[in-house]
């Protein structure tokens, strides 16, 4: 894609979460890492009334070149594509049932949902909950980073995290591959929470079916 068509395919993705529940008021923020530096959604700005021109583009260095000024979590996001050469593309939102999910409970810091799905399993996997800090704590991207690189050192590979009290934080090669590893993490937490009795993770003979037709990395 060109830079333009990035441009508008960032409002697009933005417009969808908006429209559909899964950001509100000014909360999120989308960017995407180009081969001179990023694009990144502006600070306070509505994901759901984007416009392409007034994303704000910034250098490879952090100095913002073009566009109205840029999100505050731009430091996390840059922390993110140096532990992850695949990332191309970052979402953050504050969903609703993810947010919930906090505050209730987790099932365990290092995997905030069980493999209660196949489809968890092949299109998110492990997502670890990073603690509380408040937005934009440069301790938080350390976290993250560190998380990202801990799972590579495993052999794994991480597509999320989850920032206590805040919401997620996604990312994939493209916003729409980005937006669709959201949408299922969301659903998950929601059927999750719908659940009375909590329905029992996937067995290990299913998750190794998993590993070995989809790739998945459970």
């Amino acid at each position: 894609m060109t830079e333009q068509e990035i441009r508008i395919e960032i409002c697009r993705v933005g417009r969808s979460l908006f429209e559909r529940g899964y950001v509100h008021a000014s909360a999120g923020n989308i960017s995407v890492r180009l081969e001179d530096g990023y694009l990144i959604t502006p600070t306070d700005a509505c994901l759901g009334f984007l416009e392409p021109d007034r994303l704000a583009k910034v250098a490879c260095n952090g100095e913002q070149v073009g566009g109205d000024r840029a999100s505050k979590t731009l430091a996390l996001h840059r922390r993110i594509y140096e532990a992850d050469a695949e990332a191309r593309c970052v979402i953050h939102t504050h969903s609703t049932h993810l947010v919930a999910l906090t505050l209730a409970g987790v099932w365990s810091t290092e995997d905030i949902l069980p493999p209660i799905t196949p489809y968890f399993v092949m299109k998110v996997g492990h997502v670890p909950l990073i603690p509380y800090h408040r937005p934009g704590d440069p301790r938080a991207a350390d976290l993250v980073a560190r998380a990202i690189l801990g799972h590579q050192a495993q052999g794994g590979r991480l597509r999320g995290v989850m920032m206590d009290r805040l919401g997620p934080n996604v990312w994939g090669m493209t916003p729409a591959e980005a937006m669709a590893t959201l949408e299922e993490l969301e659903e998950t937490a929601r059927l999750w929470l719908m659940s009375h009795l909590k329905p029992s993770p996937l067995d290990e003979e299913a998750l190794d079916e998993l590993r070995q037709t989809f790739g998945a990395t459970w």
